[in-house]
């Protein structure tokens, strides 16, 4: 018997999703919101991160210095692992951030290998409005 036909479907990607935050983007200023999901076999997408983002101040035209690799830069480190703290390894880090990505999933009825998720594509989507304002 395959996953499939237990009912189980794998991860086949990682997908974080980009986009700006009008509100508090200005002149000066731009903000964006990152959203991370597993993508699965079944076309399915499931939530695993979706309080992250950041904001960044610059000059007059923050985006004449801005461009679509720094954001995807930036998107790809907001969604962790996150730096070392508290006496840490950057490779604990890492494995608590897998784990917890990896259990957040198996609590949606996905189980997935924590080394396995690490592996997979990992993708940065921009919002057409965050396109649109880097143009």
């Amino acid at each position: 018997m395959n996953r499939e036909e237990d009912g189980m479907t794998d991860v086949t990607r990682l997908i974080t999703h980009a986009d700006l935050d009008v509100g508090a983007t200005g002149a000066r200023q731009l903000s964006v919101s990152a959203r991370l999901v597993a993508v699965l076999a079944d076309g399915r997408s499931l939530v695993l991160l979706d309080d992250r983002g950041w904001s960044s101040s610059g000059p007059a035209n923050i985006r004449a210095e801005t461009s679509a690799e720094d954001i995807d830069r930036t998107a790809r480190m907001v969604v962790g692992p996150d730096e070392p703290f508290d006496g840490k390894t950057p490779a604990q880090m890492a494995a608590d951030h897998w784990g917890s990505l990896a259990d957040t999933l198996r609590r949606k009825g996905v189980d997935v290998d924590t080394q396995e998720l690490e592996r997979l594509p990992h993708d940065v989507q921009l919002s057409e409005r965050l396109r649109a304002w880097l143009i």
